[in-house]
């Protein structure tokens, strides 16, 4: 059902038109197109690894294996931090990655992923297809050379583990934690001390390093990566990403080369890999996060006083970083105005029916 949907959309399908179709002429416009596409992930990551599978697979099987995209694992042709580089020298022809990696580069860049305090995954993708978000990030990927399209949200994130319980905001003075961009800036406000340490390394920097924390991301993801193996109280929500978005860069001059009939092939494929990923973090966090429970992981929210020093806390990052550049406040101007008028209905609506099937639902599973 849906691939053939997903045919439908690209434009593939035989239409009736009443207008005589020249074979000749479409299969002319059919050119044998070989494209590479790097990751930004790691191996563990599958899920994030099989949305960019996913897409490749769509584009091949919609143009009957004329367009082809093959999929390299991060670090096998360029690392996650210069993907965005590779791609504007096209060195590849395109990249999946998340643009919170560029913080460093332009804080700008994450309102394309996510930022402390924003967009849920629905709101994201109204935002960015309904709010002027696509315009907006498509002209700040433009300098870059790169054309961006959403492929992938992993939906509402975890705030972390932690080898300590953080029952109030003074818990955080000191507290050494792997964690940067945006969220980092924030957290390192509170008093938190932010830090670098290689994920695949983690358990030695908790044991010789001095590490309390880790951001992590979800229970799937967290699991893949094994952060229940070094610290035990795990965390809810993490208000730094309500919804991060993934994005496929592509070179503009390569885009630019491909007849239109491709472009719409990756449109709609693009379209099909990014709703299929979020689905598959739905279907799956749920019941891993039941299972680090059941293997020992303290499940925790963050108490309110410590969400409204963070919230507070977040407002003076942006009002400082707008004041700094121009370009920054009115992505972000545009981005939290969407954010503010979705959220009474958002609260009326969604969160209050999600609210009360919880409470309804509490004592039954």
């Amino acid at each position: 059902m849906q691939r053939r949907s997903f045919l439908k959309r690209a434009g593939l399908g035989a239409v009736a038109t009443g207008a005589a179709v020249s074979t000749p002429a479409f299969a002319q416009d059919m050119p044998s197109v070989s494209w590479r596409l790097s990751s930004g992930f790691p191996s563990a990551l599958d899920l994030r690894i099989g949305t960019g599978e996913s897409f490749c697979k769509f584009v091949s099987e919609a143009t009957g294996g004329k367009f082809n995209i093959r999929h390299f694992p991060e670090g096998e042709i360029v690392s996650a931090a210069d993907l965005m580089e590779a791609v504007s020298t096209k060195k590849v022809e395109c990249g999946h990655v998340s643009s919170r990696a560029y913080y460093a580069k332009n804080p700008i860049f994450c309102f394309d992923a996510a930022v402390p305090f924003g967009l849920n995954a629905r709101q994201m993708n109204a935002w960015m297809s309904e709010g002027g978000g696509l315009r907006l990030t498509r002209e700040l990927f433009k300098p870059e050379k790169i054309i961006n399209f959403p492929l992938g949200n992993t939906g509402a994130q975890m705030g972390g583990w932690y080898n300590k319980e953080i029952k109030r905001p003074g818990d955080l003075k000191d507290l050494k934690m792997r964690v940067g961009g945006l969220a980092g800036e924030v957290l390192a406000r509170l008093g938190v001390v932010p830090q670098q340490a290689d994920m695949a390394k983690l358990a030695e920097a908790f044991e010789k390093e001095g590490l309390q924390a880790v951001a992590g991301a979800g229970a799937y993801d967290d699991d893949k990566l094994g952060l229940n193996k070094v610290a035990k109280y795990y965390y809810a929500p993490g208000w730094w990403a309500g919804g991060e978005q993934l994005s496929l860069y592509i070179n503009d001059e390569a885009w630019n080369a491909l007849p239109k009939n491709y472009q719409a092939v990756v449109d709609a494929a693009a379209q099909a890999a990014h709703a299929a990923s979020t689905a598959r973090y739905d279907a799956r966090n749920p019941g891993t996060l039941a299972q680090l429970a059941a293997n020992g992981a303290q499940i925790r929210a963050f108490p309110r006083s410590v969400m409204d020093v963070a919230f507070e806390a977040t407002q003076q990052v942006y009002q400082d970083l707008g004041a700094k550049d121009p370009k920054f406040k009115a992505m972000h101007d545009s981005y939290m105005g969407f954010r503010d008028s979705e959220m009474p209905w958002f609260r009326l609506t969604e969160s209050a029916y999600g609210q009360y099937l919880g409470v309804a639902l509490s004592g039954r599973i």
